[in-house]
């Protein structure tokens, strides 16, 4: 500091001259903001103002390519995504009062389209599933019955990836957080398949689930001695969800892995040996030392972790197409396809809109859940 200066009790500097100087400012305050400047740019570029965009178109009939002009439609698209009704429909009876049935022995019922068509209060409304109720018939209807098929197909893989993905990460961190000879080449081949393209793994994984030509069939009928058959992993509506979500967990459980790692890595080791003092085993060692060491990792982890699995859309579109039956189309791959190859860009951003404040209420809910347990 020049002898012409002088530091009051405020912090201010003070000029011999009379005038005030500017008040002392730590450096990292001052460059925070530019700091992070290109993070809150990128932030803003790529998240928000798409969002943005999305938010506003849709609510109008934008397409991809139209001689048209674009309209305000207001709702339309979204009374279009959400509307479910239902219709309780009566059994055909003949003019004595007895029920008709089919060849099967079923009950026959009017024909859902002619109902549909006849009452305007189901005006684009289509069937979704149907159960029965005694001798009615109830049907589910939807506006977009493939929306809510690939809402409920989603919510499937979120619920059967994470807890295996997660599960295996934490498996794997503990095997290699081990001080074993060579323990750096099992790291590297567990962390492989996350460097791999999703779309070179989607591939390979579809070959190896072919029906006739696949080694998992090769290898089942083998190891049952012939007596469980070919499996049509991915043809058959009851197993291809399963497949991709095998194939899912498997692709991606190197990340977790390695925060998992680094997770068990930042546990003191005098805690292991407190707890071998007290007589703990191996599993008393993981319930009461790793388990609660992991908690903050094991919550991120998680949340990231549904965040990811809600974006499923590259694994459908290389290995079913959303198929058979819809059973593998999720809200992703349905708005890319209601978006770009139907190139109905206003309904594909309103399922976008949706699905966004989905995922976020969700990883809210996650979060002030994990806060809870935290604060109990």
């Amino acid at each position: 500091m020049n002898a012409n200066t002088s530091v009051n009790s405020s912090d201010t500097v003070t000029v011999s001259s009379g005038r005030p100087a500017e008040p002392h400012r730590p450096p990292r305050k001052r460059y925070v903001f530019l700091m992070s400047a290109p993070a809150l740019l990128g932030l803003f570029m790529f998240m928000v103002l798409p969002f943005l965009m999305a938010l506003g178109m849709s609510f109008t009939d934008q397409r991809l390519l139209s001689p048209n002009a674009t309209e305000w439609v207001g709702l339309r698209n979204y009374d279009r995504l959400l509307s479910i009704s239902w219709l309780v429909q009566e059994p055909v009876a003949d003019a004595a009062g007895n029920l008709k049935h089919t060849a099967d022995g079923e009950r026959v019922y009017p024909r859902l389209r002619s109902v549909l068509r006849k009452d305007s209060e189901y005006k684009d409304f289509k069937a979704f599933t149907h159960w029965s109720f005694g001798d009615k018939r109830v049907v589910l209807l939807a506006k977009d019955p493939s929306f809510i098929q690939s809402i409920i197909n989603t919510l499937l893989f979120v619920i059967l990836v994470v807890p295996i993905q997660c599960g295996t990460a934490l498996g794997l961190a503990l095997l290699i957080n081990q001080k074993l000879r060579g323990i750096f080449l099992f790291r590297t081949v567990f962390f492989s398949p996350v460097v791999t393209s999703i779309v070179v793994v989607s591939i390979v994984w579809s070959f190896l689930y072919h029906k006739d030509l696949g080694l998992f069939n090769h290898y089942l009928n083998a190891m049952s001695f012939g007596l469980i058959g070919p499996v049509d992993w991915l043809g058959d509506p009851d197993w291809a969800m399963p497949s991709i979500v095998l194939m899912s967990a498997w692709q991606a459980a190197g990340v977790q892995m390695l925060i998992f790692l680094a997770g068990l890595q930042g546990i003191s080791g005098d805690l292991y040996e407190a707890a071998e003092l007290d007589g703990a085993g191996l599993w008393g060692k993981f319930v009461n030392v790793t388990l609660p060491g992991l908690k903050n990792t094991t919550i991120f982890v998680v949340i990231s972790t549904t965040i990811q699995a809600f974006g499923l859309f590259t694994q459908v579109d290389v290995m079913t197409r959303g198929g058979p039956q819809g059973s593998t189309s999720t809200v992703m791959y349905h708005a890319v396809t209601k978006g770009f190859r139907e190139q109905d860009i206003a309904y594909g951003s309103a399922i976008s809109v949706i699905f966004f404040l989905a995922i976020l209420a969700i990883a809210l809910l996650q979060k002030r859940f994990f806060d809870k347990q935290e604060g109990a």
